[in-house]
């Protein structure tokens, strides 16, 4: 090595950084802060930033100078009063004659749009919403602006965040592809509605579960993450999480060995593209081998194919013959693989998929139509019935300890992702997350609560609307499931609008027992679109949400239960009732007796009643809107 050379490497950086410093060329200013951004009317913008000299501020809609003074490090803050909704405005950084201008910037509503995947499916990339094509094709709306904040964690505060996109950007095409389709469809409905700009952020990471999202001090106000705040009290930036680290190799001493290069006929099999826990592996978390084989056509020899495996969840590593082609991770990420040429002969070919999951849903999955081999315009389907072979079961190994390298440790989103924007006021909060919560409803009760409580605090504004999406149907439909891990999640969402300026957009009716990603978004954004109607911007007009019950009695094998409003069913007889009668739940005979009494018949004494209390319930009962009505349980009844 020539030190000399490496030195001057290292060196000529590090001047030019400190000279960065000490004398930008510009002000510097949060990556968030950007032509083309929507500023919350009638509010205080926060600028934060850094320069040579004392900053002379100028916003266009009132033309007054604001004069700001560095600290000794070179930063600055200045707060802006924002004007009632307009634009285009500018805002003008004037560092002892270099000018920033920041752009065609509007004052308009502004919502911070956050949660897991549900919240975070593009319009199209892999989300693909219903009409998706027709959607992105249609989507030209100056008055819609988007913010995306790139993934990243940290275990501390951060002042600034990355985005992506560069910034702010009009809605658009190009844009809304793989920006969130909730907050889009979102944003639509209000421009519409409110006749203002609107600008949605993006601050969302699928399958991320709601510690991750939460303040150091909120998750050390809830039991169950005791062991994790305090490695987080203790956290340095070079941390080794030596835990999680040798929990892995545990992991890998225990996988039984397999050979890759070939085929094994006498492996059972299961269909591809499925989750494995809707086939041959109900609850299951671990390691297993695909495999799959195909007969590669003589002209395709000596040419690349390309591979495509649907999704896999959660982390995969893929085989052609033996030989490792690529791996992969995300459980909602497409995997496309290029075969190299030179691995590609005629005849027969062994695919094989290392899958690692170890929680929720796993194995290869998707549509059909994504699971295949591509060479130039030719096609083979893979999709079909592949051998499998278990190589670990997590029942055989101590519990996983949570990786602080990941986006699941408690506060690391809400660090890099989330602390940052407190700057920047916003309306109002829309959240869709809890898929990653499930199986702990009584901690999610409490967490959830106090996550609310602290990004209110954060934004300095304790009644700041914080409107959230209840987890849509799921899994496999049964008709009596008292003890569903789902529903009980469900309830403790709603456990939150015991919290002034809260609500809840019921998407019990429009899930997918096969898809957790339901693809009705639009559906989703317009009930949250009629709750901000109706609660922060005083439509009292606009109906958004479904009577809810009252009142609750029992007569002998009657029970009477009646909702605050007019109830209807659709189809009929309403369905979705269970009830418990001799400590056996049982699924009661229902009908409507008045516009807003369901009567239950049972043969023996009610005691308990539930509606919609399933993975995937049947419930059919709705307003007079068509919105439908909430899951709940009632009180037991002492006999």
């Amino acid at each position: 090595m020539n030190n000399r050379l490496s030195l001057k490497k290292l060196y000529l950086p590090a001047c030019f950084l400190a000279m960065a410093q000490i004398a930008p060329a510009k002000v510097q200013l949060p990556n968030f802060i950007t032509d083309s951004m929507v500023v919350q009317q009638q509010s205080s913008l926060t600028i934060e930033g850094k320069a040579s000299h004392n900053v002379k501020i100028t916003a266009s809609w009132n033309g007054k100078p604001t004069h700001a003074k560095l600290d000794k490090n070179g930063n600055f803050s200045v707060s802006l009063a924002t004007p009632p909704a307009g634009g285009p405005y500018t805002i003008t950084f004037d560092d002892n004659g270099d000018r920033t201008i920041l752009r065609d910037i509007y004052s308009g509503e502004v919502w911070l749009c956050s949660g897991q995947s549900n919240m975070e499916m593009p319009v199209g990339g892999w989300g693909c919403v219903m009409n998706y094509k027709e959607e992105i094709a249609n989507a030209k709306y100056d008055n819609i602006r988007f913010l995306q904040v790139a993934k990243q964690t940290g275990f501390a505060p951060a002042k600034n965040t990355n985005v992506n996109m560069g910034g702010w950007r009009t809605c658009s095409p190009s844009t809304v592809e793989n920006f969130s389709s909730i907050a889009y469809f979102y944003a639509r409905e209000m421009a519409k509605r409110l006749g203002v700009h609107v600008g949605v952020i993006d601050c969302t990471w699928g399958g991320t579960p709601a510690e991750a999202w939460s303040s150091l001090d909120g998750v050390a106000s809830v039991q169950g993450f005791e062991s994790e705040v305090a490695k987080l009290h203790k956290i340095r930036p070079d941390i080794n999480n030596m835990e999680a680290h040798e929990w892995l190799a545990l992991l890998e001493k225990s996988c039984k060995p397999f050979d890759a290069s070939t085929f094994h006929e006498s492996l059972p099999t299961m269909p591809v593209p499925c989750e494995w826990e809707k086939s041959a592996l109900p609850d299951f978390d671990g390691i297993v081998w695909f495999q799959y084989s195909i007969d590669i056509p003589a002209d395709w020899e000596g040419k690349p194919i390309e591979m495509h495996l649907g999704m896999i969840d959660d982390e995969d590593i893929t085989y052609f013959n033996g030989t490792k082609i690529a791996q992969g991770s995300g459980y909602n990420v497409k995997r496309i693989y290029t075969i190299p040429a030179n691995l590609v002969k005629a005849g027969r070919a062994v695919i094989s998929v290392r899958v690692s999951d170890f929680r929720g849903g796993g194995g290869i999955w998707g549509e059909k139509a994504d699971v295949k081999a591509v060479q130039g315009d030719k096609v083979i389907s893979l999709a079909g019935n592949w051998k499998y072979f278990i190589a670990t079961d997590l029942k055989s190994l101590p519990p996983r300890p949570a990786s602080m390298e990941g986006s699941s440790y408690p506060t690391v989103l809400y660090n890099a992702m989330l602390y940052p924007l407190h700057i920047m006021p916003v309306k109002g909060v829309l959240w869709y997350q809890g898929c990653a919560n499930v199986g702990r409803d009584a901690q999610y009760s409490l967490l959830f609560k106090r996550l609310i409580k602290d990004w209110r605090a954060l934004w300095k504004n304790e009644q700041m609307p914080f409107y959230f999406v209840q987890l849509a149907g799921y899994l496999k439909p049964q008709f009596i499931q008292p003890n569903s891990e789902w529903a009980a999640l469900r309830q403790a969402q709603a456990d939150a609008l015991s919290l002034d300026g809260t609500a809840m957009a019921v998407a019990i009716d429009i899930g997918n027992p096969n898809d957790i990603h339901p693809k009705n978004k639009q559906e989703v954004a317009r009930r949250l679109s009629l709750i901000a109607l109706n609660r922060t911007y005083g439509r009292g007009e606009v109906v958004c949400e479904a009577p809810k019950p009252v009142s609750y009695s029992t007569l002998g094998n009657d029970a009477l239960v009646k909702f605050d409003g007019e109830v209807k069913a659709d189809g009929g007889a309403p369905m979705g009732f269970i009830a418990l009668v001799g400590g056996e739940w049982i699924r009661p005979e229902a009908r409507i007796t008045d516009f807003n009494v369901v009567r239950l018949t049972a043969h023996g004494n009610i005691e308990q009643v539930k509606y919609n209390w399933a993975d995937y319930p049947d419930g059919n009962l709705r307003g007079t809107t068509g919105l439908p009505v909430a899951p709940f349980a009632l009180p037991q009844r002492d006999r």
